[in-house]
């Protein structure tokens, strides 16, 4: 991992942190344009009430309208939804940098079939993060995900 995508999932992480800190679900995201951030953002849906409100379309929701989503990457701290798969490939952001994906494999695959770049980095502290509240907050968990 190059300084460049460690500082820029250090702010997706510092955005998980800021919604567990808040009682939500510990997952944040990034969005970076040739390697500058853009926007950042973290899972609401505890703190909104709001069913989609997941770090990823938080964050894209705070980048607010871009005519382009060439040349940027969408960070995340956990391996994306089929609904947060599903805005990467519609605004065909190319690439995606995953915190982990051992407390939830995601669509990956899918993704990469779909010609998008995914790095996945295996972080431990995103890991333990999402461990923690998986266990804490299995409901929760459970509501988030689509009642697994």
């Amino acid at each position: 991992m190059d300084k460049r995508d460690a500082a820029l999932m250090g702010v997706a992480i510092e955005e998980a942190r800021r919604s567990m800190e808040e009682g939500g679900i510990p997952i944040g995201a990034a969005l970076a344009s040739d390697g500058r951030l853009v926007a950042a953002g973290h899972n609401e849906r505890i703190q909104r009430g709001d069913p989609i409100a997941h770090g990823e379309i938080a964050c894209l929701r705070n980048a607010g309208r871009m005519a382009s989503y060439s040349g940027t990457t969408l960070y995340t701290t956990l391996s994306p939804c089929e609904m947060c798969s599903g805005a990467v490939l519609l605004f065909r952001i190319p690439r995606l940098v995953v915190g982990e994906r051992r407390t939830y494999p995601g669509d990956v695959g899918f993704l990469r079939s779909r010609g998008v770049e995914v790095v996945v980095l295996d972080d431990e502290e995103c890991a333990s993060m999402m461990l923690r509240f998986q266990r804490e907050h299995p409901r929760e968990w459970s509501e988030d995900i689509g009642g697994r």
